[in-house]
C-alpha cells in the first residue's frame, strides 16, 4: 500500500480516546485504529526504511505497573525508524532524533564531548544550524547548574547542563495530514538534523 498520509478518522480516533480511554472503546473502534491510523504508519516506514533502516511501531498499550494513571491506551501513535522516531496524536505529527535519555556512561561521553575544544565547538555549530532551520533541540531533564567537575563559565554550559539531546519539530495537524507532505517533511527533518545525529554516534 502506497503512503497517502493520514485521513480525518485517525485524529477523530484518537480524539475519542482520551475522552474515553477505556478497552470498551478500544473494542469498538479497533477497526479503526488498525485500518486508518496504524496501516497508514506501516506504509510510511515501508517507503523510508530503504533509505533509513528498519521501522518499528510501538504497541498501543501502557505499560501502568509504576504510573499513577491506569489509562490502558496511549493516545498516540508512534515508531522508530533507523533509531529516529515519529509521533502522531490528536493534536500534531512529530519527528525527532538524538538521544533523550542517556545512560551515566553515554552521558559522562557527552560530557567529555562538549568540554573538548574540537568537538564542542562542532557541536554548538550543529546546533546552531539545526535550530535555524525551525528544528527544537531538548533533552528529557536539564540541570538547573553546572555539573559536577565543570565550572559554571565553561563557555558551552548550556549544552553540559543537559542529560539527553534530541532535534525535535512538530506541526499541527490540518488538511495536510491528509497528503504525501507528510513523507516529505520526514524526509527534510531527517537530513536536515542527520549532522546532529552523526555527532552523536561518534561521541557518545
Amino acid at each position: 500500500m502506497a503512503f497517502r498520509g493520514w485521513r480525518a478518522e485517525a485524529i477523530e480516533f484518537f480524539e475519542g480516546l482520551e475522552a474515553d480511554n477505556s478497552k470498551a472503546y478500544w473494542q469498538a473502534h479497533k477497526a479503526v485504529y488498525e485500518q486508518e491510523v496504524r496501516a497508514p504508519m506501516e506504509a510510511l516506514l515501508a517507503e523510508l526504511e530503504p533509505t533509513y533502516g528498519d521501522g518499528k511501531i510501538f504497541r498501543p498499550y501502557r505499560d501502568v505497573r509504576f504510573s499513577p494513571d491506569k489509562s490502558p491506551y496511549k493516545t498516540n501513535v508512534a515508531a522508530t525508524i533507523g533509531g529516529r522516531y515519529v509521533q502522531l496524536n490528536a493534536d500534531a505529527f512529530g519527528v525527532g532524533c538524538g538521544r533523550w535519555e542517556m545512560s551515566s556512561e553515554d552521558l559522562q561521553r557527552y560530557r567529555e564531548a562538549v568540554d573538548d575544544d574540537r568537538s564542542g565547538r562542532e557541536l554548538v555549530k550543529l546546533v546552531a544550524a539545526v535550530s535555524a532551520g525551525g528544528i527544537e533541540i531538548s533533552g528529557h531533564e536539564v540541570l538547573k547548574t553546572a555539573p559536577r567537575g565543570y565550572p559554571k563559565d565553561h563557555p558551552r554550559i548550556e549544552l553540559l547542563r543537559y542529560k539527553g539531546l534530541i532535534a525535535w519539530r512538530e506541526w499541527p495537524v490540518g488538511q495536510w495530514l491528509g497528503t504525501k507532505r507528510v513523507k516529505d517533511r520526514v524526509i527534510e527533518f531527517f537530513d536536515a538534523s542527520a549532522p546532529l545525529d552523526a555527532w552523536l554516534d561518534r561521541n557518545v
